[in-house]
């Protein structure tokens, strides 16, 4: 009887500890109030997490293993003149935001709205300085990419510091990427969802592909300097905030993954207290 009575008290104290429930992520957003047509399409910010990485970080990402619905939307090759301000107002509009893998060359040439991505509570990441194929290179030519992209980033946003990488055209060689991660810390990050954009002009079967490639820990690969990717947004963040979906930073995402490998710390003291009955 001692035993149980441990037992139920060590409960009550676990699931009075912060964030702790017995109910399901997917069984809250199921009693959420309104049905999902009828939600606000603003959603709440994902539970605060570190907008710096953890330690543990694998050398490559294309999506992340968490049971929550949160996913990452990205952009390559910006920033655009025109195209880049007006996806930013849509994102603005929803309260959305996204992971910008910007190109140093761009960077140069358009500093402010660089800087307007970062004032908008985005993620800014490498693409290297001329979208250069990066498994032709040699190491000298992969560092000159990636450090040039970074200082522009830092030069443009006040020493701003990006802390992922994405390789132009996804190519790159596993020694470069062990590489990579070992001299800058980047991850190389990958996509699970690609519309592909920039072969498909089209705004309904952009649209489309993003959003039947939605689910939980997805990674997706859009390019702002396409005008018909940019004008197939507001139909798939309507669509998808409207199905509970919430959207966050690459950063955001991964941390959410190295959070949810470790044990929790009341799950552990429930487990010992059994055993010892």
């Amino acid at each position: 009887m001692k035993g149980r009575a441990l037992l139920l008290s060590l409960l009550a104290l676990a699931l009075a500890l912060p964030g702790c429930s017995l109910v399901k992520p997917e069984e809250r957003l199921e009693t959420a109030g309104a049905p999902a047509a009828e939600r606000p399409r603003a959603v709440n910010n994902p539970p605060p997490i570190s907008t710096t990485l953890g330690a543990g970080t694998r050398h490559t990402y294309s999506s992340c293993e968490i049971s929550g619905p949160y996913l990452a939307l990205t952009f390559d090759d910006g920033p655009h003149p025109s195209n880049t301000p007006r996806l930013l107002a849509m994102l603005k509009e929803r309260n959305v935001k996204s992971t910008f893998f910007l190109i140093g060359t761009s960077v140069n040439a358009y500093p402010e709205i660089t800087r307007q991505i970062i004032a908008d509570g985005h993620e800014i990441a490498n693409h290297t300085q001329t979208h250069a194929l990066l498994s032709k290179l040699s190491d000298a030519g992969v560092a000159r990419e990636l450090g040039s992209a970074n200082s522009a980033i830092a030069n443009a946003v006040d020493g701003y510091k990006a802390q992922l990488f994405r390789p132009p055209y996804g190519a790159i060689t596993a020694r470069q990427k062990q590489s990579v991660h070992s001299n800058y810390g980047f991850p190389s990050i990958m996509w699970s969802v690609d519309p592909l954009d920039w072969k498909y002009r089209n705004s309904a079967r952009v649209a489309q592909q993003l959003i039947a490639g939605a689910q939980p820990g997805a990674i997706m690969l859009c390019h702002d300097i396409h005008a018909t990717t940019v004008a197939a947004i507001p139909q798939v963040l309507d669509t998808l905030l409207a199905r509970g979906f919430q959207f966050v930073t690459v950063t955001q995402l991964i941390n959410m993954e190295l959070t949810a490998a470790k044990p929790s710390p009341s799950l552990a003291v429930l487990q010992f207290s059994a055993g010892s009955l």
